[in-house]
């Protein structure tokens, strides 16, 4: 799928993918850092049937909750012929003790033995995250291991 890019002078740049049914799906990113989440219309793909201003870390937790998806069918579908070994999501929210501690103060793989395979962040991911990998709101860490381990992972993540 192709990004189509255009600078919108003194505001931003539009970028923005063209869906199968002929809508426009995309973001306004603002010079302020800022942006906004436009949707067009049915009838127009030209103009704007909806336009959702995101800040920053609202964007990045909404990039995250559609990327972490697509990497967790991914990794459920590389070790789906493994028994007794699952992949799953957990998104770090405010209520989750380790937002602006490390991954490794979590102890998931001491207290739990599951793995964090990677984090998601901003529609990025982060293979292999490191002990030392500061956690933040609206990561969504994908996690594999035992589906007893992957229960006690989210009582972690969300209790402490």
């Amino acid at each position: 799928m192709n990004f189509e890019d255009t600078p919108l002078p003194g505001i931003g740049v539009r970028r923005e993918i063209t869906l199968a049914t002929g809508r426009r799906v995309g973001v306004v990113m603002l010079r302020d850092g800022d942006m906004e989440l436009i949707i067009s219309r049915r009838e127009d793909p030209d103009a704007c049937a909806a336009a959702i201003p995101l800040n920053s870390e609202e964007a990045a937790a909404l990039g995250a909750m559609l990327g972490a998806p697509q990497l967790v069918a991914h990794l459920t579908d590389q070790h789906s012929e493994l028994p007794g070994v699952n992949t799953q999501q957990f998104v770090i929210s405010a209520d989750s003790p380790y937002v602006e501690q490390t991954l490794g103060d979590t102890k998931l793989r001491t207290r739990t033995g599951v793995s964090v395979v990677a984090i998601a962040r901003g529609g990025r991911v982060v293979p292999s995250p490191k002990p030392d990998f500061e956690l933040g709101l609206g990561d969504v860490l994908i996690i594999v291991g035992t589906t007893s381990g992957l229960e006690n992972a989210a009582h972690i993540i969300h209790d402490g």
